[in-house]
């Protein structure tokens, strides 16, 4: 992967490759959109080392989030217009009846911690964005933290591969360890999520 995204640092299509990843894997949990971010970020931290053409930090940065936002956006949306349909689905699945309950309550409370860790947690993001708008929560409530959960979720992923890359040079160890160090942010978020204790 760091010689494909390598091959486009250079050149605004990385930017777009970051942008689809990050949009589409609100619909398609399994793909890779973080290890692309943290890929890219590795390249730019060796083309500022190295004097090339490399992605810009604070442009990959915005990039990601507002792909991330976007993506939340139309998940919000479809959900709110599935109908009963998607309420049959939802109530099939005991995890995303629970995530569902969760998420209410916590934007009730005008609490939005519960979606901002959601989006380091696998597949979380998915179920928080087609929860909240499967149960018609206002997107004045939800919007925001969907915002500020993207923003720093690319923050981090981004720092992540650019310090890395800054350490370790632009190499396969450099990506896995970030790699590592965001599925021990997910696993911290999956953990804190579930110790939570529930409102009355």
């Amino acid at each position: 992967m760091l010689e494909s995204v390598g091959a486009l640092t250079g050149s605004p299509w990385i930017y777009v490759m970051v942008a689809l990843s990050v949009l589409l894997d609100v619909f398609l949990p399994v793909l890779p959109s973080g290890v692309l971010v943290i890929t890219a970020a590795t390249a730019a931290a060796a083309g500022s080392a190295t004097g090339r053409v490399s992605p810009d930090i604070l442009a990959l940065t915005l990039c990601a989030a507002a792909a991330s936002l976007i993506g939340d956006l139309v998940a919000y949306r479809l959900a709110w217009r599935g109908g009963e349909r998607l309420d049959r689905a939802i109530a099939r699945s005991r995890r995303l009846t629970h995530a569902q309950e969760r998420l209410g309550q916590a934007l009730a409370r005008g609490g939005g911690a519960l979606v901002i860790l959601a989006r380091f947690a696998p597949a979380g993001r998915s179920v928080v964005s087609l929860g909240a708008g499967a149960a018609h929560r206002r997107a004045r409530d939800f919007l925001p933290w969907s915002a500020l959960a993207g923003l720093a979720w690319a923050g981090y992923s981004v720092a992540l591969g650019y310090f890395g890359g800054q350490w370790l040079g632009a190499t396969w160890l450099a990506t896995g360890v970030s790699v590592l160090a965001l599925c021990g942010a997910g696993a911290g978020a999956v953990y804190v999520v579930r110790r939570a204790p529930k409102p009355a």
